[in-house]
């Protein structure tokens, strides 16, 4: 069947000149036409009369957690795979709702959840996914506490994370989760927030591991993504191939210029600090998590900035876990301090797009795209946090498919 949504006016996910008067045909899950006049309307046709109101990609959240089921990431570990698998789809289903038909996990997210969602058993996004994320001994994936001791020597495997140490273990991991059908690599490079025993400072991997996993996901023409908080771990990966630049919290004017000149990327996620930050006290953090989110959470900005003013492709990402989760619409808003509304609408599509190699296919409103469509009441280039609102987004297309449509109610 054709579907024919009309009378729109059209953000390409590029250009900020928006396109009145298009009717855009959508057939097989592609745009298959956008037509500037009346399109004739033939048999088994659906036709949505957008009322002129903006439309455009659906959004692409670069830094997402499906299996982020709890603020502490440890916890999750001791929830059953079935009950996990259940719980991931409910926070997929509600990303869905917010507008996101598009999600690019950071850490645990796997076949299974990417099949489920490609046939219909989760009404939520598309989903890339790296499989388990890599750590070392003591990174910030290994989330065994200090006191812990095993029964062997055994290295952590957990729902999230498993650990590798030294050029050969990593290589053998990463060709594990490539055999899994991973889009992605994930890397901990520096120290985090969420865990318990490595300062944010901390270098994590050597040099030698670093290139060994780009190498290895070369084969497959996949890419490295690398949770890198400070400037140096920034620097560190870029010379080793690293194509994704998770947080850049502390990045400096060097390490931002830097990610411009390889042409990598780099993925702030303002929301899950800002959360935090708000939430305080009532979320029962260690002192540890508390002292490290205070020590990443005034420079935040800063880094957004520095990475602008180097003209650094810069994505869309939230990495927000637990009932935090809700709150994934509010990188709208908190990236206004530093981008413009364009720049930021960009960010959320056709920059995600280019970061998940698919350009031209998601991010976009064009001929030959796949249908992720949003419908919304209000203008995101002169208001952006009409994005947060739910109910704004009045139509919301994915592969073609209507997921939610209240212009017909």
């Amino acid at each position: 069947m054709v579907l024919l949504l009309q009378n729109c006016t059209v953000f390409d996910g590029r250009s900020a000149e928006l396109q009145e008067g298009r009717t855009l045909v959508i057939e097989d899950g592609t745009i298959r036409e956008i037509a500037s006049a009346a399109f004739p309307i033939a048999t088994e046709t659906r036709c949505i009369d957008a009322g002129g109101r903006f439309v455009m990609p659906g959004l692409i959240d670069a830094h997402f957690h499906a299996y982020g089921l709890e603020l502490n990431p440890a916890l999750i570990d001791r929830v059953a795979p079935q009950l996990r698998a259940l719980r991931a789809k409910k926070l997929l289903e509600e990303a869905l709702q917010r507008g996101f038909t598009t999600v690019r996990d950071a850490a645990g997210g796997d076949l299974a959840l990417a099949t489920a969602l490609h046939t219909g058993l989760i009404e939520g996004p598309r989903l890339f996914y790296p499989g388990l994320a890599l750590s070392q001994t003591g990174g910030h994936g290994d989330l065994r506490e200090p006191a812990h001791e095993g029964a062997c020597a055994c290295a952590y495997v957990g729902a999230l994370s498993v650990v590798a140490d030294g050029p050969t273990e990593v290589r053998k991991a990463v060709r594990d989760q490539l055999r899994t059908g991973a889009h992605q690599i994930k890397l901990f490079v520096s120290g985090g927030v969420l865990s318990p025993t490595d300062p944010i400072w901390m270098n994590q991997f050597s040099e030698e591991e670093i290139r060994a996993a780009v190498e290895e996901a070369a084969t497959r023409r996949v890419y490295v993504m690398a949770h890198a908080h400070t400037n140096e771990a920034v620097l560190r990966c870029l010379r080793c191939g690293v194509r994704s630049i998770e947080h850049a919290t502390l990045v400096e004017s060097s390490g931002a210029l830097a990610i411009a000149e390889h042409r990598a990327f780099a993925v702030p996620t303002l929301a899950i600090i800002d959360a935090i930050r708000s939430e305080g006290p009532s979320l029962g953090l260690p002192a540890a998590m508390k002292g490290k989110i205070a020590e990443i959470g005034d420079v935040a900005n800063l880094s957004l900035e520095r990475l602008r003013n180097a003209n650094a492709m810069i994505g869309f990402g939230t990495d927000l876990l637990g009932h935090l989760m809700c709150r994934q619409s509010s990188e709208f808003h908190l990236r206004r301090e530093v981008c413009t509304p364009i720049e930021i609408l960009r960010s959320a599509t056709s920059v995600n797009a280019d970061l998940l190699q698919m350009a031209g296919k998601l991010g976009a409103i064009a001929t030959g795209a796949l249908a992720d469509i949003l419908v919304i009441d209000g203008n995101p280039l002169t208001d952006i946090t009409v994005l947060e609102r739910r109910d704004a987004i009045r139509v919301i297309i994915r592969d073609g498919r209507i997921c939610k449509n209240d212009l017909d109610s």
